[in-house]
């Protein structure tokens, strides 16, 4: 499996690729160990100034969780330590102490967009889309944490918007919502994602560390923590099951509210 993430360094740049390009990038519980442990490496190391995550393949940055995963559930406890393990993989990357660079070319859904979304600077290509179509793939629900977390990104109409609908954002909308923060062509992401970490890396580091952090504790400050009970409805629900069946299945799902 080492193969599915990749990790480089190129001076003071560390680059982690999802590599399962033939899968959109979906992660799979060996690739979320492996990002967390390059976050590690990345605070353990002064010499490393910035971190950039993207994908391989140019299709997609990460299309969520691999689906398959999800048919072990069996009860609420599964999705509630599901829920909990993403909060903590989400968060130790809000947590890394220096800045990570979201290099986006295609899609960033489901855990995609929630790793997307805890990186401090989103780059993307026109291509890129961008959502949690939870409400037409899985039927599942997402943690107050994540909640808390795309709210501060995006607002609360926009983001319920997005569920409802289970649609995808373009780069143009993410653009001029603040989320994404250049928009450039697939030839030149590369050359700019690297010009850009160049650029910060050539910064002082205590003064971009200490402007994380307190950015950080502001954002924790506003966050919502709980709401076991709503995730134990959903991953306990016959439309969950059904939802992870189909996926699997590639069939349309049949809902049943309940």
């Amino acid at each position: 499996m080492s193969d599915e993430v990749l990790v480089t360094r190129d001076g003071a740049i560390v680059t982690l690729t999802f590599n399962r390009p033939e899968a959109r990038n979906a992660m799979t519980w060996n690739m979320y160990e492996r990002l967390h442990r390059t976050c590690e490496e990345v605070d353990a190391d002064d010499s490393v100034r910035v971190l950039i995550l993207r994908g391989a393949g140019g299709k997609a940055f990460v299309a969520g969780t691999d689906i398959s995963q999800f048919k072990v559930f069996e009860s609420a406890e599964d999705g509630i330590r599901y829920e909990r393990d993403g909060d903590k993989r989400i968060d130790r990357i809000e947590r890394v102490a220096k800045p990570v660079i979201a290099q986006i070319q295609g899609y960033a859904v489901g855990g995609g967009f929630g790793i997307a979304t805890a990186c401090d600077l989103r780059i993307a290509t026109p291509d890129a889309r961008f959502g949690a179509p939870i409400a037409r793939t899985l039927g599942n629900c997402l943690s107050m944490e994540a909640y808390s977390r795309y709210v501060d990104a995006l607002g609360a109409s926009r983001l319920k918007e997005l569920i409802f609908t289970a649609r995808f954002m373009t780069a143009d909308e993410a653009h001029a919502a603040g989320y994404v923060h250049e928009i450039v062509s697939p030839e030149r992401i590369d050359a700019r994602v690297r010009e850009l970490a160049e650029q910060i890396a050539s910064h002082a580091p205590l003064t971009i560390a200490v402007t994380k952090e307190a950015v950080r504790r502001i954002a924790e400050a506003r966050r919502v923590h709980g709401g076991e009970d709503l995730i134990a409805k959903i991953y306990t629900s016959e439309d969950f099951r059904e939802g992870a069946r189909a996926f699997v299945e590639k069939r349309k799902p049949e809902w049943k509210g309940r």
